[in-house]
């Protein structure tokens, strides 16, 4: 599948969604102590969590060197805060957990912010677009509610965004077969052992362009959800820096140029910096 209609599906879902992601909530100078950075600084490597098995946020490249957008800004921020970068790679299900006890120092790994994960963790700015859906193995069109996943069997990821939300979305009869990582539940919907998956856009997008037998149709939106780093509470210095890299870094044209070597197409005209931050 050429990169022209993997972009057109991008556009497509886009325009499914509405609008893309507003940046979160303002975020104030801290007067915290800046221990939280100052440690790191010491040790002079920030380790961040990523995907490995999450196409094209993270993935393995035939030399077996970690790649995608993810990775990049990955490298991206540990540059501009003059650190060395140690990738610590992660699933759907644990990232939240490395984060919050203290074996990573951030988390970039298409991480969407909720209202359960910020009673624990802190956020970023958004740095890059991101929406779930439901996708079937046929050309259905879009369905017009939730009710027509009843009776369904849908494929997710255990402890992913997409899993979460289809679980409060979808009716009593319908059947969530859960894998534990991002790849076997990918490997059920090519294999034939689901006809529908719950997914990120970028996955669907992802085996658009690689072709086959059962190319994802989008059918139900599940939930508008821009990826954002994750920090822990306890280092708000740190959070203040990262989130001025990625303000500079969408100013600069940093993530554009990402987005077009990851996604294929740029980013939307939503994901715009909505406020100033110091420079890191």
């Amino acid at each position: 599948m050429r990169i022209r209609q993997y972009a057109a599906f991008w556009r497509l879902l886009w325009a499914v969604a509405g609008v893309c992601a507003m940046a979160v909530a303002s975020i104030t100078s801290s007067q915290a102590c800046a221990a939280d950075l100052a440690d790191i600084q010491r040790r002079g490597v920030i380790r961040v969590a990523v995907p490995l098995d999450y196409p094209p946020f993270g993935t393995i490249a035939p030399d077996l060197t970690p790649i995608g957008y993810d990775i990049d800004t990955a490298h991206y921020l540990a540059n501009r805060l003059g650190l060395s970068l140690e990738l610590v790679p992660v699933t759907s299900a644990n990232r939240v957990a490395y984060l919050v006890s203290g074996r990573v120092d951030l988390v970039i790994s298409s991480l969407g912010r909720t209202a359960e994960r910020a009673r624990t963790i802190d956020f970023s700015v958004p740095y890059a677009p991101f929406f779930y859906g439901v996708f079937s193995a046929r050309d259905e069109g879009m369905w017009a509610s939730a009710d027509a996943l009843a009776g369904k069997t849908i494929g997710a990821t255990r402890g992913s965004l997409e899993e979460l939300q289809l679980s409060t979305m979808a009716p009593a009869t319908t059947v969530i077969k859960r894998y534990e990582d991002n790849v076997t539940t990918l490997a059920a919907f090519t294999s034939g052992q689901v006809d529908y998956i719950a997914t990120g856009t970028p996955i669907a997008a992802s085996l658009v362009q690689q072709g086959g037998a059962r190319v994802p149709h989008p059918v139900l939106l599940l939930k508008n959800s821009p990826c954002a780093v994750g920090l822990r509470k306890d280092a708000p210095v740190l959070r203040e820096r990262v989130n001025a890299a990625i303000e500079a870094g969408l100013n600069d044209g940093t993530f554009e140029a990402m987005s077009h070597r990851w996604f294929g197409v740029g980013l939307p005209a939503d994901m715009q910096p909505s406020h100033t931050l110091i420079a890191p």
